[in-house]
């Protein structure tokens, strides 16, 4: 019965998708075609997987439909579902329209359904316009709401120009505070003495993507100079801002708030300072983070250099405070300036 509703649905394809993750012919798993939380909230018991063949850009209240799928469904239970990215909504849209007539459309489809819907000025519009439907969503905000929801990602494929995923639940929500979606944002660093400080910066991901870290290290690891390889979550335009440093100039205030000084390691989160020795986490400790790394200094290409690189300004810095930092800004400098050294 499933498998024919989804084949006749989707395709073959998205049929061999799901059944990767779930028996289809298993009663105690739902197949739907719903952007409303009522075909859900019917289900009568928990189901051990539930499909919705929906896009979830027709989805108004996205995060309250995926909590109700996450209480519908029984622990380590699987959802699959779809999403038309904003990738693959462009590449819809210009192979369907003359290219002139299709970047015009595109720039105002685009600042209508994604960035209307994100403005607490506008939102109100967005919404009484299109009811919540065809939404323009990337796929790092996607994936990161559902993260943010109680799962776990499993696995994605774009079929047909869709991206469908299968997630887990691995944890019951009930009131989450939404994320602000600010161009101006604070994120959870680690200061002296392990004590979690506020950073503050300029957004250059999309929503929901500072939900993903761990799941963009599981599937690209890290490339030279120790940022992610392949980074889906950093927009376009973030890509220009972080080449030029333009997204760290808020930290000016962490700098004097006392909780960073100018040179010194660079503040990292819980999950990217898991990955260094437990030596160098004990190390960093004692020392205030910094805007300006020893990063530029060493330019280190992989994880285990940027540890060595790290600890050598550590050593130093423990003997000769004052010495080693000025020192580390020149070479710094020279590499900035005359070297053209650029972060990523």
């Amino acid at each position: 019965m499933n498998k024919g509703i989804i084949i006749e649905e989707q395709g073959e394809k998205t049929f061999d998708f799901i059944s990767k993750f779930l028996n289809t012919e298993d009663k105690s798993m739902e197949v739907v075609k719903t952007t409303t939380m009522f075909n859900i909230l019917k289900l009568t018991e928990n189901k051990s997987g539930i499909v919705n063949l929906n896009k979830i850009n027709d989805i108004k209240k996205m995060n309250d439909f995926f909590k109700v799928i996450n209480q519908k469904l029984e622990e380590d239970g699987v959802f699959i579902g779809c999403v038309e990215t904003k990738v693959e909504r462009r590449r819809r849209l210009f192979k369907k329209y003359p290219i002139g007539i299709a970047q015009i459309y595109y720039l105002f489809d685009f600042i209508f359904k994604r960035v209307f819907s994100k403005l607490w000025l506008t939102k109100w519009l967005y919404f009484f316009v299109t009811a919540g439907r065809n939404q323009v969503i990337s796929k790092a905000e996607a994936l990161g709401r559902l993260v943010y929801c109680g799962f776990e990602i499993i696995d994605e494929e774009e079929i047909d120009n869709i991206n469908y995923f299968a997630v887990k639940k691995v944890k019951y929500v009930d009131d989450l505070k939404e994320p602000a979606f600010s161009i101006l944002f604070k994120m959870n660093r680690i200061g002296k003495n392990g004590k979690l400080i506020n950073v503050y910066k300029i957004r250059t991901m999309h929503p929901y993507a500072e939900y993903l870290q761990a799941y963009v290290y599981s599937i690209n690891k890290l490339e030279k100079g120790g940022k992610f390889k392949n980074d889906f979550r950093v927009t376009t335009w973030g890509r220009f801002l972080r080449r030029f440093w333009l997204d760290e100039i808020p930290m000016i205030v962490n700098l004097l708030k006392g909780d960073l000084k100018f040179v010194g390691v660079r503040p990292l989160s819980e999950q990217y300072l898991s990955l260094y020795s437990n030596e160098l986490k004990e190390k960093r400790k004692g020392i205030k983070p910094g805007l300006l790394p020893p990063f530029y200094v060493d330019l280190p290409n992989t994880i285990e250099e940027i540890m060595g690189s790290e600890m050598r300004y550590l050593n130093a810095y423990s003997l000769n405070p004052f010495s080693t930092d000025v020192s580390y800004f020149f070479r710094a400098l020279n590499n900035i300036v005359i070297k053209r050294v650029r972060s990523n």
